[in-house]
């Protein structure tokens, strides 16, 4: 028999993280490794486990998270957004307390804007010369 979990999706600009919430001691997991392996900076530690604390539950769940896309900062977005998501799954009472403030729940609809045609980049136009 597998091990009850809960299932949150997470996104942000253009990487995906699937989030899996087992009762457990804490302990992060993402694509294999342990976070403090893939996240070296204390701001994207704190990013990822931003949702456990504000709830006050840091050691109560154990989270096993695939990352796909995007780079460091956009995993660590995509995944305070599954675990948030995740959370809720498991208890929807605490909705109402990740809404707060920076709302956790919601997706950053920012995403890197394309380049235009006749542009360096997607809004910086070549240097103008009078003469």
């Amino acid at each position: 028999m597998a091990e009850q979990y809960f299932y949150g999706t997470g996104r942000r600009k253009t990487a995906v993280a699937r989030v899996r919430l087992y009762p457990g001691n804490g302990a992060v997991v993402i694509n294999g490794k342990p976070m403090e392996e893939i996240f070296s900076r204390d701001i994207h530690r704190a990013e990822v486990l931003s949702a456990l604390t504000r709830l006050g539950k840091e050691n109560r769940f154990s989270a096993q998270i695939k990352c796909d896309g995007g780079g460091i900062t956009g995993w660590s977005g995509a995944i305070q957004m599954g675990i948030a998501r995740a959370l809720v799954a498991s208890d929807p009472s605490c909705k109402p307390q990740l809404k707060r403030g920076e709302n956790l729940l919601t997706r950053d609809a920012r995403m890197k804007e394309r380049k235009k045609a006749g542009l360096k980049r997607a809004r910086k136009a070549p240097q103008f010369t009078k003469r």
